[in-house]
Protein backbone atom coordinates (compact mmCIF):
# COMPACT_ATOMS: atom_id res chain seq x y z
CA UNK A 1 0.00 0.00 0.00
CA UNK A 2 1.28 3.45 -0.89
CA UNK A 3 0.09 6.86 0.23
CA UNK A 4 -1.54 9.48 -1.98
CA UNK A 5 -1.63 13.10 -0.84
CA UNK A 6 -4.83 15.07 -1.37
CA UNK A 7 -3.96 18.79 -1.31
CA UNK A 8 -7.22 20.60 -0.63
CA UNK A 9 -8.43 24.14 -0.19
CA UNK A 10 -9.03 25.61 3.23
CA UNK A 11 -11.09 28.50 1.83
CA UNK A 12 -14.85 28.58 2.31
CA UNK A 13 -15.24 31.94 0.56
CA UNK A 14 -14.12 33.33 -2.80
CA UNK A 15 -13.53 37.09 -2.90
CA UNK A 16 -15.29 38.45 -5.97
CA UNK A 17 -14.25 41.42 -8.07
CA UNK A 18 -16.57 43.76 -6.16
CA UNK A 19 -15.13 42.64 -2.81
CA UNK A 20 -18.09 40.53 -1.75
CA UNK A 21 -17.65 36.96 -0.54
CA UNK A 22 -19.07 34.00 -2.47
CA UNK A 23 -19.50 30.76 -0.48
CA UNK A 24 -17.27 28.02 -1.85
CA UNK A 25 -14.88 25.23 -0.87
CA UNK A 26 -13.94 22.00 -2.62
CA UNK A 27 -16.29 20.34 -5.11
CA UNK A 28 -17.64 17.12 -3.60
CA UNK A 29 -17.52 14.81 -6.62
CA UNK A 30 -13.93 15.81 -7.37
CA UNK A 31 -12.85 14.52 -3.97
CA UNK A 32 -15.19 11.53 -3.70
CA UNK A 33 -14.64 9.88 -7.11
CA UNK A 34 -10.81 9.83 -6.91
CA UNK A 35 -10.89 8.91 -3.21
CA UNK A 36 -13.06 5.88 -3.92
CA UNK A 37 -10.89 4.83 -6.86
CA UNK A 38 -7.64 5.15 -4.93
CA UNK A 39 -8.99 3.36 -1.84
CA UNK A 40 -10.39 0.54 -3.98
CA UNK A 41 -6.91 0.10 -5.44
CA UNK A 42 -5.49 -0.28 -1.93
CA UNK A 43 -3.91 3.11 -1.42
CA UNK A 44 -3.89 5.18 1.76
CA UNK A 45 -5.10 8.78 1.55
CA UNK A 46 -3.68 11.72 3.52
CA UNK A 47 -5.38 15.14 3.28
CA UNK A 48 -3.29 18.31 3.56
CA UNK A 49 -4.54 21.90 3.68
CA UNK A 50 -2.91 25.28 4.34
CA UNK A 51 -2.60 25.49 8.11
CA UNK A 52 -4.16 22.08 8.57
CA UNK A 53 -7.72 23.43 8.59
CA UNK A 54 -10.58 21.06 7.82
CA UNK A 55 -11.37 21.48 4.10
CA UNK A 56 -14.84 22.97 3.57
CA UNK A 57 -17.16 21.43 1.02
CA UNK A 58 -18.93 23.75 -1.41
CA UNK A 59 -22.57 23.26 -0.43
CA UNK A 60 -23.60 23.83 -4.05
CA UNK A 61 -21.75 20.63 -5.01
CA UNK A 62 -24.16 18.60 -2.86
CA UNK A 63 -27.27 19.75 -4.71
CA UNK A 64 -29.31 17.24 -6.70
CA UNK A 65 -29.12 19.18 -9.97
CA UNK A 66 -25.32 18.95 -10.18
CA UNK A 67 -25.24 15.28 -9.20
CA UNK A 68 -27.68 13.82 -11.70
CA UNK A 69 -30.52 13.59 -9.19
CA UNK A 70 -31.17 13.29 -5.47
CA UNK A 71 -30.13 9.65 -5.19
CA UNK A 72 -26.59 10.35 -6.36
CA UNK A 73 -26.44 13.57 -4.35
CA UNK A 74 -27.28 11.54 -1.25
CA UNK A 75 -24.61 8.98 -2.18
CA UNK A 76 -21.97 11.70 -2.60
CA UNK A 77 -22.92 13.27 0.74
CA UNK A 78 -22.73 9.90 2.49
CA UNK A 79 -19.36 9.19 0.89
CA UNK A 80 -18.02 12.52 2.15
CA UNK A 81 -19.25 11.76 5.65
CA UNK A 82 -17.37 8.46 5.51
CA UNK A 83 -14.07 10.10 4.50
CA UNK A 84 -12.49 10.33 7.95
CA UNK A 85 -9.30 11.76 6.43
CA UNK A 86 -11.14 15.01 5.71
CA UNK A 87 -11.59 15.57 9.44
CA UNK A 88 -7.93 15.14 10.33
CA UNK A 89 -5.87 16.98 7.70
CA UNK A 90 -2.15 17.58 8.11
CA UNK A 91 -0.55 20.97 7.65
CA UNK A 92 0.48 21.46 4.03
CA UNK A 93 3.53 23.32 5.31
CA UNK A 94 4.74 20.16 7.08
CA UNK A 95 4.37 17.72 4.15
CA UNK A 96 7.38 15.71 2.97
CA UNK A 97 6.87 14.86 -0.68
CA UNK A 98 8.92 11.67 -0.47
CA UNK A 99 6.30 10.10 1.79
CA UNK A 100 3.80 9.94 -1.08
CA UNK A 101 3.50 8.00 -4.31
CA UNK A 102 1.29 10.63 -5.94
CA UNK A 103 -0.29 14.02 -5.28
CA UNK A 104 -3.87 14.96 -6.15
CA UNK A 105 -5.61 18.36 -6.14
CA UNK A 106 -9.44 18.46 -6.33
CA UNK A 107 -11.14 21.64 -7.44
CA UNK A 108 -14.03 23.87 -6.51
CA UNK A 109 -13.55 27.63 -6.47
CA UNK A 110 -11.71 27.42 -3.14
CA UNK A 111 -8.26 26.88 -4.71
CA UNK A 112 -8.64 30.21 -6.54
CA UNK A 113 -8.72 31.92 -3.14
CA UNK A 114 -5.88 30.18 -1.31
CA UNK A 115 -3.87 27.60 -3.27
CA UNK A 116 -3.37 29.95 -6.24
CA UNK A 117 -1.14 32.08 -4.02
CA UNK A 118 0.07 29.51 -1.46
CA UNK A 119 3.87 29.35 -1.46
CA UNK A 120 3.95 26.00 0.34
CA UNK A 121 1.72 24.41 -2.26
CA UNK A 122 3.77 26.01 -5.01
CA UNK A 123 6.98 24.54 -3.60
CA UNK A 124 5.37 21.11 -3.29
CA UNK A 125 4.28 21.18 -6.92
CA UNK A 126 7.72 22.29 -8.10
CA UNK A 127 9.32 19.51 -6.04
CA UNK A 128 6.89 16.97 -7.48
CA UNK A 129 7.84 17.95 -11.02
CA UNK A 130 11.54 17.63 -10.22
CA UNK A 131 11.05 14.27 -8.48
CA UNK A 132 8.83 12.79 -11.20
CA UNK A 133 6.00 12.27 -8.72
CA UNK A 134 2.66 11.68 -10.51
CA UNK A 135 0.39 14.70 -10.15
CA UNK A 136 -3.37 14.75 -10.65
CA UNK A 137 -5.20 18.11 -10.76
CA UNK A 138 -8.85 18.66 -11.70
CA UNK A 139 -11.27 21.48 -12.57
CA UNK A 140 -10.34 24.63 -10.57
CA UNK A 141 -7.50 22.71 -8.90
CA UNK A 142 -5.07 23.94 -11.60
CA UNK A 143 -5.31 27.36 -9.94
CA UNK A 144 -2.65 25.92 -7.63
CA UNK A 145 -0.26 25.66 -10.57
CA UNK A 146 -0.10 29.46 -10.61
CA UNK A 147 1.91 29.44 -7.36
CA UNK A 148 4.58 27.04 -8.67
CA UNK A 149 7.77 28.88 -9.64
CA UNK A 150 10.81 27.62 -11.51
CA UNK A 151 14.36 28.70 -10.67
CA UNK A 152 14.21 31.47 -13.28
CA UNK A 153 11.11 32.97 -11.69
CA UNK A 154 8.70 31.78 -14.36
CA UNK A 155 5.86 29.34 -13.89
CA UNK A 156 7.09 25.79 -13.32
CA UNK A 157 4.30 24.44 -15.54
CA UNK A 158 4.93 26.76 -18.49
CA UNK A 159 4.86 24.65 -21.64
CA UNK A 160 2.79 21.87 -20.05
CA UNK A 161 -0.46 20.86 -21.72
CA UNK A 162 -3.37 20.85 -19.27
CA UNK A 163 -7.11 20.57 -18.94
CA UNK A 164 -8.78 23.02 -16.55
CA UNK A 165 -12.17 24.61 -15.93
CA UNK A 166 -12.77 26.70 -19.02
CA UNK A 167 -14.02 30.21 -19.63
CA UNK A 168 -17.08 28.73 -21.35
CA UNK A 169 -17.90 26.65 -18.27
CA UNK A 170 -17.39 29.64 -15.96
CA UNK A 171 -19.77 31.66 -18.14
CA UNK A 172 -22.38 28.90 -18.14
CA UNK A 173 -21.92 28.45 -14.40
CA UNK A 174 -22.82 32.10 -13.89
CA UNK A 175 -19.72 33.46 -12.14
CA UNK A 176 -17.57 34.60 -15.06
CA UNK A 177 -18.62 38.24 -14.80
CA UNK A 178 -18.17 38.28 -11.01
CA UNK A 179 -14.78 36.68 -10.34
CA UNK A 180 -11.53 38.64 -10.23
CA UNK A 181 -9.97 36.42 -12.89
CA UNK A 182 -10.72 33.45 -15.09
CA UNK A 183 -8.67 30.30 -14.61
CA UNK A 184 -8.18 29.52 -18.30
CA UNK A 185 -6.96 33.06 -18.95
CA UNK A 186 -4.60 33.17 -15.99
CA UNK A 187 -3.03 29.81 -16.82
CA UNK A 188 -2.56 30.88 -20.43
CA UNK A 189 -0.89 34.11 -19.31
CA UNK A 190 1.51 31.99 -17.22
CA UNK A 191 2.56 30.01 -20.29
CA UNK A 192 0.49 26.90 -19.46
CA UNK A 193 -1.16 25.36 -22.53
CA UNK A 194 -4.86 24.90 -21.77
CA UNK A 195 -6.58 22.38 -24.05
CA UNK A 196 -10.31 23.08 -23.81
CA UNK A 197 -12.94 20.51 -24.77
CA UNK A 198 -16.74 20.72 -24.81
CA UNK A 199 -18.17 22.25 -21.64
CA UNK A 200 -19.01 19.72 -18.91
CA UNK A 201 -17.82 16.69 -20.92
CA UNK A 202 -15.12 14.45 -19.42
CA UNK A 203 -11.71 15.60 -20.66
CA UNK A 204 -8.33 14.46 -19.35
CA UNK A 205 -4.93 15.66 -20.57
CA UNK A 206 -1.66 13.94 -19.71
CA UNK A 207 1.74 15.58 -20.14
CA UNK A 208 4.80 13.93 -18.62
CA UNK A 209 3.99 13.30 -14.93
CA UNK A 210 1.00 15.67 -14.92
CA UNK A 211 -2.59 14.43 -15.35
CA UNK A 212 -5.30 17.10 -15.45
CA UNK A 213 -9.08 17.12 -15.82
CA UNK A 214 -11.37 19.87 -17.06
CA UNK A 215 -14.43 19.60 -14.80
CA UNK A 216 -16.23 17.43 -12.23
CA UNK A 217 -17.07 14.79 -14.85
CA UNK A 218 -13.34 14.40 -15.48
CA UNK A 219 -12.47 13.41 -11.91
CA UNK A 220 -13.14 9.66 -12.23
CA UNK A 221 -11.29 9.23 -15.56
CA UNK A 222 -8.42 11.32 -14.18
CA UNK A 223 -8.19 9.01 -11.17
CA UNK A 224 -8.07 5.99 -13.46
CA UNK A 225 -5.23 7.56 -15.46
CA UNK A 226 -3.30 8.44 -12.31
CA UNK A 227 -3.66 4.88 -11.02
CA UNK A 228 -2.05 3.57 -14.22
CA UNK A 229 1.05 5.55 -13.33
CA UNK A 230 1.23 3.91 -9.92
CA UNK A 231 1.38 0.43 -11.41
Amino acid sequence: MSKILFVMTGADRLTLADGTQHPTGFWAEEAVAPYEAFKAAGHEIVVATPGGVVPPVDKASLEAEVNGGQDNADRIAAALDAMAELRRPVRLEDVTLGDYAAVFYPGGHGPMEDLAVDAGSGRLLTEALAAGTPLGVVCHGPAALLAARSSDGGNAFAGYRVAAFTNAEEIQGGLADQVKWLLQDRLTEAGVLVEAAEPWAPHVVTDRTLVTGQNPASSAPLAAELLKRLG
